[in-house]
């Protein structure tokens, strides 16, 4: 099962000196029943590809929990087995409407990690903003200085991240 974590360029510097993403249990989103229902239209590389995007948002999340964190989202793939990925149950888990939100029993291995994906240096700018509007933007205040919050926020779903192989993801960490 192809699986995407949310992650940072300062979490992702942790998880290549680990060899490993962790502890469990993770956060992941993947393709799951209900995205499949809620996107019915959608072919497989649609649904992976609002997969991804929902691991950007949360890997936004993150960003705004991490002020010292570079303004670059980071989503992780990695191929999984199907037994260690199971949808949420609790009202609170599902509380943000996510569709594709999995929890997974197990760390990630490295070996098992596929491919990243990172925001490029001209979106940072964008990621920054987003992130420093996103706790008005939760509370529903429409106002952040001059700027709507929701729409700062939703600004940044609008940089596609750059795909890189994971020999490659070292470099990005110097």
């Amino acid at each position: 099962m192809r699986v995407y974590l949310p992650s940072t360029l300062t979490l992702l510097a942790g998880v290549h000196a680990a060899r490993e993403i962790g502890p469990a249990p993770l956060a992941a989103h993947a393709v799951t029943p209900a995205l499949r229902e809620w996107y019915a239209g959608g072919d497989l590389e649609e649904l992976e590809y609002a997969a991804m995007s929902a691991a950007a948002r949360a890997s936004l999340r993150l960003l705004a929990a991490d002020p010292s964190a570079p303004r670059r989202r980071v989503v992780l793939a990695a191929e999984i087995p199907d037994d260690q990925a199971a949808r949420p149950r609790g009202d609170a888990d599902l509380a943000t409407g996510d569709r594709a939100l999995v929890r997974l029993a197990a760390p990630v291995p490295w070996k098992l990690i596929a491919s990243g994906h990172v925001d490029g240096p001209d979106a940072v700018p964008d990621i920054a903003a987003a992130a420093d509007a996103l706790p008005a933007a939760d509370a529903g205040d429409d106002d952040a200085g001059d700027d709507d919050a929701g729409f700062t926020v939703d600004g940044a779903e609008g940089h596609d991240l750059l795909w890189y192989a994971t020999q490659e993801l070292p470099h990005l960490l110097d």
